[in-house]
């Protein structure tokens, strides 16, 4: 006999489950929120390829729950397959947090066990996510209907809170805890691989509450064959025999007739998944393309707080918990007193529309986040910028270039870079340097597509020049990068928040490193003979890059003078909410709507093939974004337009489609299945399947499960 909650129809199992998905859905969550950030400043992979990777193993996750459905059904059942996949699950997060550890190996090792942990997870959440929900559906007796469907809501609610904390719990653990010298990736997938474990702990732990039922056999794989036999029956027969009405006719040999009229709904429904992949090619990019655009824009809010780039995508998660109610409640019931039809296909149309326009926000954003970004220089070609350390104007002449029209005053800020144009992979250039009426001669060795400054300094014998190489990449975790430039005759040690900067002796400039982004009042200064401290170095912004040039008159009167090198970023990341706020809205009546038209316009026993399909528009919208991101080439805001532009071309061929489609009313779908089968069900068979309606209907109320 099951075990109850106490005054309840509830059984006590459901805590074991709901708990287990609440953990399993932070693990995943909480691990994928980092990985694109993770794949750029740690394997030092470039932005097409991370976008590329994050998106091959999303798709490998929907991909992997038909692997998942045909073991539990045909050989395991669903509490075994959830057990196996579920340690093959926790080794993926474990391998995956091992390749996070800097001491483990070179970056061809930490890159090998990335690989192969995401394969593993991919494996074992992929398998699992057909079982959890509906071995939690088995928990109910037939008749406690309405607590089942209690149950799902409350399951439901599991997966968006673990999504939601986790999507904000990660990102502090990866950035604001430092470990081997930079952000704590280690530690931050550590969590999620603890939190996998606890979910596996948990649901063995519930292992004798459960009612189990046995394999029934795999519909999906039946389905396959009867499609299989018709196919190779009628090329077989392709001469010999008449013609029939359907081409599936050709399986009545080998199958019933109440199988193939049910595969030929199923068909027609499947037929309009087609279009769907685009809606998800977009709304997946939250976690990479949007998460990028998110490093490069102003995360600040004032004094009080800052956030992650990669924490925005808990918007996702908040917002679907809002809008779901609003929607059902609101937004439906008004737009049906305007006496407007609002069908399933059109909410679904609808939300292509609000998707579409969520990735013309993000252009629109791109756009005004790409000022701020300074272009990499053209073959044949160098950046340059020049600090004038001397005490006066100093004025520039390079041979067959007027890059410099404007004596250069000291201690000025450079505007921005100008574009030397060199013609050869390399070239020297003999420069003139005129300061104070007279002129001094300075040689130096430019490459192509590189950025200079060049640093012109007085000396007892004149001015001398010298020429550093730049980074002006933006940072791919949103901080500033700092360097410093002393003119003191001794080496200083710097200490920047938790950042500690060599700085060399006579003009000579520090390595790059990143720092937090914040006021820095007080840095603490000094060499091996004194301090020379506190500096004050004010605000350093994220995105920036800045070159910090101390003088003084010995150390003791040491003064710095920050110079801007790549603007901070004046875009702030509340301008992607309303591109969020789109996409959500589009989930609810895209992702929501079209499952419950898919599983009310087929018969009960087909609602697993339904599932197998949708999660395979989402896993081939995934590998559309891996094709564009690695062969495209297009600049970001006109891929986000690009995007856009498809969607809203599906859009049309989708409403078509939809428009030629016939409803069929759920209340009449059995008797339409079973003509020609000359069978008739009773009534307890009838109960039984309104009750799976009920049941799976309620199981795939969103794509999180």
């Amino acid at each position: 006999m099951t075990k109850k909650l106490c005054g309840t129809n509830y059984p006590i199992s459901i805590c074991f489950i709901v708990v287990n998905e609440f953990c399993e859905r932070f693990s995943y969550y909480g691990m994928k929120a980092l990985l694109t950030l993770y794949f750029l400043n740690y394997l030092h992979w470039d932005k097409d390829l991370s976008t590329a990777v994050y998106h091959a193993f999303s798709s490998l996750c929907y991909f992997t729950p038909i692997l998942g459905a045909l073991i539990a059904d045909s050989w395991l059942g669903k509490f075994k397959t959830i057990i196996y996949l579920s340690i093959v699950y926790v080794i993926g997060h474990v391998v995956k947090s091992v390749g996070a550890i800097p001491t483990v190996g070179n970056n061809d090792v930490h890159i090998a066990l990335s690989l192969l942990g995401l394969i593993l997870i991919a494996l074992g959440t992929g398998g699992i996510k057909p079982c959890v929900a509906a071995f939690g559906g088995d928990q109910f007796d037939e008749e406690h209907v309405s607590e089942r469907q209690k149950f799902f809501s409350i399951f439901y609610m599991s997966i968006n809170a673990g999504s939601l904390l986790s999507t904000v719990i990660t990102p502090i653990l990866r950035g604001d805890v430092q470990c081997f010298g930079g952000d704590c990736y280690a530690l931050a997938f550590g969590v999620p691989a603890a939190l996998m474990i606890v979910a596996l702990v948990v649901f063995i732990a519930g292992s004798g509450m459960y009612k189990r039922n046995p394999p029934q056999g795999n519909i999906l794989l039946e389905v396959c064959n009867c499609i299989g036999f018709a196919i190779k029956n009628r090329w077989r027969s392709l001469k010999s025999d008449p013609q029939r009405n359907h081409w599936l006719d050709w399986a009545e040999e080998k199958y019933s007739k109440r199988l193939i009229q049910e595969i030929k709904m199923v068909l027609r429904v499947l037929v309009l998944y087609i279009p769907l992949p685009m809606f998800w090619a977009l709304f997946d990019q939250q976690g990479s393309r949007w998460t990028l655009q998110a490093t490069r824009m102003n995360m600040a809010f004032g004094d009080a707080f800052s956030i992650k780039p990669d924490q925005m995508q808990m918007l996702n998660a908040l917002l679907i918990l809002v809008f779901v109610p609003i929607f059902d409640l609101v937004i439906y019931p008004l737009v049906r007193l305007c006496r407007i039809n609002v069908t399933p296909l059109r909410k679904m149309a609808t939300g292509m529309v609000f998707a579409a326009l969520a990735f013309g926000a993000a252009t629109l954003v791109e756009v005004n986040v790409v000022k701020t970004v300074v272009d990499p220089p053209p073959a044949g070609n160098c950046l340059l910028q020049v600090f004038n350390l001397a005490n006066g104007s100093i004025s520039v002449k390079i041979p067959d270039s007027d890059l410099f029209p404007e004596p250069i005053q000291y201690l000025e800020d450079p505007p921005e870079y100008k574009t030397l144009l060199l013609g050869t992979s390399s070239k020297d250039l003999m420069m003139q340097v005129t300061f104070e009426g007279t002129a001094y001669e300075c040689e130096q060795m430019f490459e192509q597509e590189k950025a200079y400054s060049l640093i012109l300094y007085s000396s007892t014998t004149g001015i001398k020049c010298k020429l550093v190489e730049d980074f002006i990449k933006k940072n791919e975790n949103g901080n500033p990068l700092l360097r410093f430039l002393s003119t003191e005759t001794e080496a200083i040690d710097l200490t920047v928040g938790a950042v500690t900067f060599q700085v060399p002796a006579n003009y000579n400039v520090s390595a790059n490193r990143t720092v937090e982004r914040g006021e820095y009042p007080d840095v603490s200064c000094h060499s091996e003979s004194k301090e020379c401290g506190p500096l004050n170095l004010g605000l350093l912004d994220f995105g920036a890059s800045y070159t910090v040039i101390l003088t003084g008159e010995g150390l003791s009167n040491i003064v710095p003078h920050k110079m801007e090198d790549v603007k901070a970023n004046n875009v702030h990341i509340a301008w992607q909410i309303p591109q969020y706020v789109l996409i959500t809205a589009g989930e609810v009546m895209f992702s929501i709507t079209g499952l419950e038209f898919s599983y009310a316009q087929a018969p009960a026993n087909m609602k697993s093939v339904l599932q197998a399909g949708w999660l395979l528009t989402v896993a081939f919208g995934n590998v559309i974004v891996l094709i564009v991101a690695e062969g495209a080439g297009l600049e970001q805001w006109k891929e986000f337009l690009l995007f856009a532009g498809l969607l809203l071309g599906v859009f049309f061929i989708f409403s078509i489609m939809a428009y030629f489609y016939t409803y069929v009313d759920p209340d009449q779908l059995d008797k339409f299945y079973l003509e020609g089968s000359g069978k008739e069900e009773s009534d307890d068979d009838n109960t039984k399947k309104k009750s799976n309606d009920i049941n799976l209907k309620k199981t795939e109320k969103s794509t999180r499960l």
